[in-house]
C-alpha cells in the first residue's frame, strides 16, 4: 500500500486486517515505509523493553526514542537504560514532567497514597504530559509502542495501527506472546531488565512496584491496594505549572486516558499469575 502525496493512509480496518497476516518485523517494515510523519518509539525501559528497541532500531537506526522519567524510577532502569543506549546506539530523548518530584510532593503530597484519582492526576501529570510534549515536539506522525494484548484486559483488544489525534500509533507486537518475547531475546542475545531476575514482573514507579510471589496476579505488584485508598481525596480540577512556565488547568483523566498514560510502560507481564524468567545471560557491553 503505497502513499498518496504527503495524505496518510486510510481504511484503518483494511491495513489492521492485512498488518495480521504479517510479522512484527514486517509490520514495522510497512509503517517505515508508509505511515506519514516522524516516526518516534516510546520506551518504558521495562522488563522486556529490549525487544522492540532493537527491532525498530535494527531497521532505522536514528529513529527518536522516548523515555518519559516520572522522577521516580529505580536505579536499575537508569542503568538498563545506559545499557541498551550504548549497546543499541539509541538516538534517546528523555522527557520530565512540568515540575520536579520535591514540588509535586510539596503541593500535593504523596499522590500514589491518595487513591484511585490522585494515582490518574499522578499519571496525567508524570507520564501523558511530557509523551505528549515529546510526540508534539518531535513533530510526530506515527508513535511506535511496544504494548501487546497479552498484557492485560485493556490491551486484549488492540488494533496494529490506529489513529489517534492525528498520530498514527504501532503496536507491531500486538499479537505476540510471553514465549515469543523470550525467543526473541534469546535468538538475538538480548537482556531483560536487571530486576526481572529480582522477581519484578512488571517495573515502573519505585514508590509502587513490588515483587512477584506466589499467588499474586501482576497487577498486584503495582500501586497494590492503593487505589482502594479513598483517603485524602483532592478534587477533580488541580493547577500545576505547565511546560512553557505559567500555570495550565488540569483535569483528571477518564478510564480511557488513564489506559493511554501507561502506553509508555509498554512492558508490562499478563494480568494472569505470571511465570517466573528463565535465566538469561546479562549483556557485555561493546
Amino acid at each position: 500500500m503505497g502513499r498518496e502525496g504527503n495524505r496518510p493512509p486510510q481504511r484503518l480496518a483494511d491495513i489492521n486486517q492485512r498488518l495480521a497476516t504479517l510479522t512484527a518485523e514486517q509490520r514495522i517494515d510497512w509503517a517505515l515505509a508508509h505511515l506519514p510523519g516522524e516516526q518516534v518509539l516510546s520506551s518504558s525501559f521495562g522488563a522486556q523493553a529490549a525487544v522492540s528497541l532493537h527491532m525498530v532500531t535494527v531497521r532505522r537506526s536514528d529513529v527518536p526514542v522516548v523515555l518519559v522519567d516520572t522522577g521516580y524510577l529505580f536505579p536499575q532502569t537508569w542503568e538498563f537504560v545506559r545499557e541498551l543506549s550504548e549497546r543499541l546506539r539509541l538516538n534517546l530523548h528523555t522527557y520530565r514532567a512540568a515540575i520536579s518530584p520535591v514540588q509535586m510532593e510539596a503541593r500535593y503530597g504523596e499522590l500514589w497514597m491518595q487513591g484511585r484519582d490522585a494515582i490518574r492526576f499522578y499519571n496525567r501529570m508524570r507520564k501523558v504530559e511530557p509523551m505528549q510534549r515529546a510526540l508534539a515536539e518531535l513533530a510526530a506522525g506515527t508513535w511506535i509502542t511496544g504494548i501487546r494484548r497479552q498484557q492485560s484486559e485493556s490491551r486484549s483488544q488492540i488494533d496494529f495501527v490506529e489513529l489517534r489525534d492525528g498520530c498514527f500509533k504501532l503496536h507491531p507486537l500486538a499479537d505476540w506472546r510471553d514465549r515469543d518475547i523470550w525467543a526473541y531475546l534469546k535468538a538475538h542475545d538480548l537482556p531483560y531488565h536487571p530486576l526481572w531476575h529480582d522477581g519484578y514482573v512488571s517495573i515502573g514507579d519505585t514508590h509502587s512496584t513490588t515483587r512477584w510471589s506466589e499467588g499474586m496476579r501482576e497487577e498486584d505488584t503495582r500501586f497494590s491496594g492503593l487505589v482502594r485508598n479513598a483517603g485524602c481525596m483532592r478534587e477533580p480540577h488541580q493547577k500545576f505549572p505547565s511546560s512553557n512556565g505559567g500555570e495550565c488547568l488540569a483535569v483528571l483523566p477518564s478510564a480511557a486516558q488513564e489506559s493511554a498514560a501507561v502506553d509508555t510502560e509498554n512492558d508490562r507481564r499478563p494480568v494472569s499469575t505470571p511465570a517466573r524468567p528463565p535465566t538469561t545471560r546479562k549483556e557485555t557491553m561493546p
